[in-house]
């Protein structure tokens, strides 16, 4: 119960922040109430009732989501999540997110997010699939190539997507652009799997850089060992950065020489988590994001860095790999104490821009070698860093309105040239 009062807690403080943001950067950009109106509401909410017969025999109802929140800059993108806690105020938050974070990117989408209220670990691997091809079957005339093209997001992966691609084959045809993160044998993209772990690497390069350092010699505190915070922690790791501590949902460890992440690699994968590694001390979960560094990478859940803890952060920069992990009380204490935040709209982008590399490459039928889509990551979050520096110095804001000014104003600009604006 705990666990999901939290979950509720941080989709609402999401939902809250992005809208707060958004209408800063509105007010910074001049934005009319109109076009504000315009941009802020979604275009087109979607809830469909998912039946599905159980191994037992049994009939099991879900319900499932799909918001689809702007299209002025081109297809609609985001991920489906599969979980109990699916919140429609949290989806619609992270949809309108994926306009803004697409836009900051320079790819031409615009946001979308969905999901299904289950629990994927009470379902069987045939349970799970009768569930996604139920779903596709209820939205595959509201989600298309050119229309709206969803990825794997938490509880949901390759095969889920691959799912999805052949149920909405079996209506329009082999259509393997339709979702992204796919398997490589159906048309998934060489450097997915790290892209968003080789992005927050790609980006905290260039924050560094405007700052006159490296990652060599820099010591991170890294919470959350998953997907994303492993990919970062091996690239940094590589890269000469010190990783002195880490944590994932069995526990947290330490070691102020730094920690040995190869070998910490291999330990989370045979005992499913970091707890135990020998080559570190264990420490209070609670405690890693107090831990001495020059660089905190929050990269679990939401809503971690709040006002009641912000003052006890330590690290000089705050890279932000999750969604939403900082509230607007704790950004404005930080930013008193001198902390530089890189938000996530920029900094855990480099995900979503290689699903849009992967799109590519299926509309194409071409198919990219992976030194190539990891140089073009690298140009499109370097470009990117610069763009959201223009921002700030032409509005004299920090960088997470940076972000938004120049993620809304690229929106703005492409629904008024389309002559949409109310």
């Amino acid at each position: 119960m705990a666990l999901k009062g939290y979950i509720q807690r941080a989709a609402m403080n999401a939902l809250v922040a992005t809208n707060r943001n958004f209408k800063l950067a509105a007010r910074l950009l001049g934005l009319d109430s109109k076009l504000e109106r315009s941009l802020l509401i979604p275009f087109r909410e979607i809830k469909v009732e998912c039946t599905i017969p159980k191994d037992d025999g049994t009939l099991a109802s879900y319900v499932g989501f799909r918001v689809q929140h702007d299209n002025a800059r081109g297809p609609m993108k985001g991920g489906i999540r599969y979980h109990p806690e699916v919140d429609p105020d949290e989806v619609n938050a992270l949809a309108q997110l994926m306009t803004w974070k697409t836009a900051v990117a320079n790819i031409p989408y615009g946001g979308a997010k969905g999901g299904i209220g289950c629990n994927p670990g009470e379902l069987s691997l045939t349970e799970t699939e009768r569930l996604t091809r139920v779903f596709t079957q209820k939205i595959h005339d509201l989600i298309g190539v050119h229309t709206d093209v969803p990825a794997p997001d938490m509880g949901t992966g390759p095969q889920t997507m691959a799912w999805i691609l052949d149920e909405y084959s079996k209506f329009h045809g082999y259509s393997p652009a339709v979702v992204t993160g796919k398997p490589i044998d159906l048309g998934g993209s060489l450097g997915r799997d790290a892209a968003t772990g080789r992005g927050v690497l790609f980006a905290t390069e260039a924050l560094l850089h405007e700052h006159g350092k490296t990652i060599s010699g820099q010591r991170f505190v890294i919470q959350g060992f998953g997907n994303v915070g492993s990919w970062a922690a091996q690239l940094i790791s590589e890269n000469g950065g010190n990783i002195v501590a880490v944590s994932d949902v069995t526990g947290a460890i330490k070691n102020s020489k730094g920690i040995d992440i190869p070998c910490l690699l291999e330990h989370a994968k045979v005992h499913k988590g970091v707890k135990g590694f020998h080559g570190a001390d264990p420490v209070d979960s609670n405690s890693i994001l107090f831990e001495d560094c020059d660089i905190l990478i929050p990269a679990a859940l939401g809503g971690v860095i709040n006002r009641e803890n912000a003052n006890e952060i330590k690290a000089k920069f705050i890279i932000e790999a999750a969604n939403h992990p900082t509230d607007p009380e704790a950004d404005e204490i930080l930013s008193k104490k001198g902390v530089v935040i890189l938000p996530d709209i920029y900094a855990n982008s480099g995900g979503v821009t290689v699903s849009y590399f992967e799109w590519v490459q299926n509309i194409q039928g071409f198919t990219w070698y992976e030194e190539k889509v990891n140089n073009e990551l690298r140009t499109y979050m370097t470009k990117g860093f610069k763009h959201v520096k223009e921002m700030c110095k032409t509005h004299n804001c920090d960088l997470r309105m940076g972000a938004f000014t120049l993620g809304v104003n690229r929106v703005a600009r492409a629904t008024v040239l389309r002559g949409w604006e109310a």
